[in-house]
């Protein structure tokens, strides 16, 4: 059963388990059920997918009732009028704060503007020795991409050099197997928990958090790291 963070007569959301597919796609591979197809089903309605998460991704996924809802509600993504917040868990010790504001190359060899802000949350260092080092050292940070380039966390994080613990593509694949080795983990801890936006209809100011429950590898790191986040669960 899909968790309902939001639901009016417009727009319903849900908190996204890790692992689900969106829907069906080229880039992503097949799979036995989709988070349309689930939805769908649940609650017995057609839905419009909003917007995407990749599949290790958890959080925050809205969907559309209809077609002219769908339409209003992406002019806001498109115009960048949704704020959307994320939670990431990087290799070594981040800056404070700071925006990346580096252009990123699309599917179709297209460069695209991309610009995310991120400010760190928490440090952590443990005895896990990586390559010349006696520790490895992570950040918990929170990510606010401007833009919605496809991967562009993923890409902004490895373009600094603390790329997303897990991140198979745009990750560290000698840090991913450290971690494999030593804790049997491969969780991607990347995580949307709150989309904020003014209500294209109502002209309500809509908040939608999502907890990380539905992403038991990012508590599982969490853990690890002794990271404290129970302001997320």
């Amino acid at each position: 059963m899909l968790e309902i963070l939001y639901r009016d007569a417009y727009f319903i959301a849900i908190n996204k388990p890790s692992g689900l597919l969106v829907h069906k796609s080229y880039y992503a591979g097949v799979a036995d059920e989709y988070a349309v197809q689930k939805l769908t089903e649940q609650i017995g309605e057609k839905v419009h997918l909003v917007h995407r998460l990749d599949r290790k991704t958890s959080g925050v996924l809205l969907f559309a009732f209809d077609k002219k809802s769908l339409k209003l509600i992406s002019d806001l993504f498109m115009s960048r009028d949704v704020e959307k917040k994320y939670l990431a868990i990087l290799r070594g010790w981040t800056k404070d704060e700071e925006t990346i504001d580096y252009d990123l190359t699309n599917e179709n060899e297209i460069v695209q503007n991309a610009i995310t802000y991120y400010r760190r949350l928490q440090t952590s260092e443990i005895d896990l020795a990586f390559q010349k080092h006696t520790t490895s050292r992570y950040s918990l940070v929170e990510a606010i991409p401007e833009t919605g380039r496809f991967h562009q966390l993923r890409k902004h994080f490895k373009h600094i050099l603390h790329p997303i613990l897990g991140c198979r593509k745009h990750g560290c694949n000698k840090q991913n197997k450290l971690w494999l080795n030593t804790f049997n983990v491969t969780a991607m801890p990347l995580h949307s928990h709150q989309l904020n936006f003014k209500h294209p209809i109502t002209k309500e100011d809509i908040s939608i958090n999502a907890s990380l429950n539905v992403n038991p590898g990012f508590l599982e790191i969490g853990e690890i790291l002794s990271l404290d986040l129970k302001d997320f669960i």
